[in-house]
């Protein structure tokens, strides 16, 4: 048990940005602002999805999966940042620990894959029109975004199980705002190698891979769209497909760059900015993308707007 106790420690301190009170506190301040815009946000997408039966599509139905998948994302991070952010006691039990990793793995891996099934949908509605509606039926999209959700909990149970058998040896201080993997690595102690070189491997059939998908597929809907003769429809095509593209290029940026490199190599400060990137700006952003890019969703937000404002 004295072993036990002394390889993984009852709780971790995470250091954060506590040599910086000030940044702790622009911090504070801004997850105040952004993470309940965030929840607001994700919620109007989910409740406009639902309630607008012009929304009933594949399309809507995966952004919704998308927008609580977000709310899962910064809920499962934010809440307790904002506590260790307020509070001059920075820490977190072993368990929450381990729960933190599971819930942020799960996310960070479905979201990877929906982002990958949510341009195929596209490629199939611009590139297959006559075959789409046969194709992704309602059971059908059900039965790929339940596939979706078990692979990333089947992965993330995977990776953080390993993760968790690492030694320690006592060390307890993690320097970020909240448990993450390649961190754990970082200081972990004995033989880490086998778990440095996994992660860029799995980080290939987590995220290269999808985005290989996703850029293939938008090729394939490029060239189709170079045939369309209406400028009406490509104007149409290119408005849901950017909105999309631009959620990718958010959410594959900042993680790539952070898990293709071995934990060894990462800075000080890079986890910290990276993972308030894809935790935090990210979820808050994604409402905003798709309404500000989608007549469909604007309108249906208008007419939930003013029948609230009319019953009321």
């Amino acid at each position: 048990m004295a072993a036990i106790n002394e390889s993984h420690p009852g709780e971790f301190i995470l250091l954060g940005f506590a040599d910086q009170p000030w940044v702790e506190l622009l911090l504070f301040i801004l997850l105040l602002i952004t993470y309940p815009t965030s929840i607001i946000g994700n919620i109007t997408i989910i409740l406009v999805s639902k309630l607008d039966p012009h929304l009933h599509s594949p399309m809507y139905f995966f952004l919704t999966n998308l927008s609580f998948l977000e709310i899962c994302y910064s809920t499962s991070v934010v809440p307790q940042m904002l506590f260790n952010l307020g509070n001059s006691k920075k820490t977190i039990s072993y368990m929450g620990c381990a729960v933190q990793l599971y819930f942020f793995s799960t996310m960070g891996t479905t979201e990877s894959l929906l982002l990958a099934l949510m341009s195929f949908d596209r490629y199939l509605a611009i590139c297959r029109p006559l075959h789409y509606t046969l194709i992704m039926n309602h059971c059908f999209c059900i039965l790929l975004v339940s596939m979706v959700w078990l692979c990333g909990a089947i992965y993330a149970v995977f990776e953080v199980t390993v993760v968790l058998q690492m030694p320690l040896c006592g060390n307890n201080k993690l320097d970020q705002l909240f448990c993450e993997i390649p961190v754990l690595i970082k200081i972990a102690c004995g033989e880490k190698e086998a778990a440095e070189f996994a992660l860029p491997v799995a980080c290939i059939f987590i995220a290269v891979i999808p985005l290989c998908l996703i850029f293939a597929s938008y090729a394939s809907i490029g060239h189709t769209m170079l045939k369309i003769k209406s400028s009406e429809g490509r104007t149409k095509a290119l408005g849901t497909c950017s909105s999309h593209l631009i959620v990718v290029f958010l959410f594959y940026g900042p993680g790539m760059s952070m898990y293709l490199q071995p934990p060894s190599s990462i800075s000080q400060d890079q986890p910290k900015f990276m993972g308030l990137f894809y935790a935090v700006v990210t979820p808050t952003l994604n409402p905003f993308i798709y309404t500000l890019r989608n007549k469909d969703v604007k309108g249906a937000i208008g007419k939930l707007g003013r029948s609230f404002f009319c019953f009321k």
